[in-house]
């Protein structure tokens, strides 16, 4: 079946293959989040995004593959709760956001800036620092080179909008800028977004309500 991007919590994973990557998208937790597994197709590698919950249902997803790595998006509870235990079943090196790493209560082994690459296998990812809906939010871009850009957000991005900046006008005004200027103004509508929670979304959808988006202020 065509991978719709739709999962619900204690459900079957969603899958879809790229030309460099098998992208495993999953829910768990009590608040349906998200968490991806990108396995390199021709290395057999893979990387975790957010271990977020259900430290059980990720490991069985990876599988006897194990994890090479596993980068948290933000700082949120909800992204992490599973992290250490996770981490310490598989040896997988851990990343997140440099100004988010101090939220995180589990290891992290990588400090992460804009514009850095995580290597999954042969495959390169590369980091945007989101910053508003929390200090240290990054972004994973994967430019496949024989398909479209795939994007894992976490909650910077939504459909429907930007991340929840708790009706701070300054955060709101850092994040809607931080998405328009590295997201939204450097991809092309193709590109397809995996959020932190719920369903997908493309940048083509999105796309025309950026002005109505920052006009109402969240």
């Amino acid at each position: 079946m065509a991978y719709t991007g739709v999962v619900t919590t204690g459900g079957p994973g969603d899958v879809r293959e790229t030309s460099g990557l098998t992208i495993t998208k999953v829910s768990v937790g009590t608040i349906d989040n998200n968490a991806y597994l990108l396995r390199c197709r021709e290395t057999g590698e893979q990387l975790l995004i957010d271990a977020a919950a259900e430290a059980s249902t990720l490991l069985s997803l990876a599988g006897d593959a194990g994890l090479a790595s596993i980068v948290t998006t933000h700082r949120h509870w909800d992204h992490w709760t599973a992290l250490a235990e996770v981490a310490a079943a598989t040896g997988a090196r851990t990343y997140a956001g440099r100004d988010d790493v101090e939220g995180i209560d589990a290891r992290i082994d990588v400090p992460v800036d804009d514009g850095d690459t995580i290597q999954v296998g042969a495959v390169s990812l590369t980091a945007r620092h989101l910053k508003g809906h929390s200090p240290g939010s990054i972004a994973l871009l994967y430019r496949d080179p024989e398909g479209i850009p795939h994007l894992f957000t976490g909650d910077s991005l939504f459909p429907g909008g930007v991340g929840n900046t708790e009706k701070d006008a300054s955060r709101f005004a850092t994040l809607i800028d931080d998405v328009e200027k590295k997201i939204f103004a450097e991809l092309p509508d193709e590109t397809w977004v995996y959020p932190g929670h719920g369903k997908d979304t493309t940048l083509g959808a999105e796309r025309p309500s950026l002005p109505e988006w920052r006009a109402r202020g969240w």
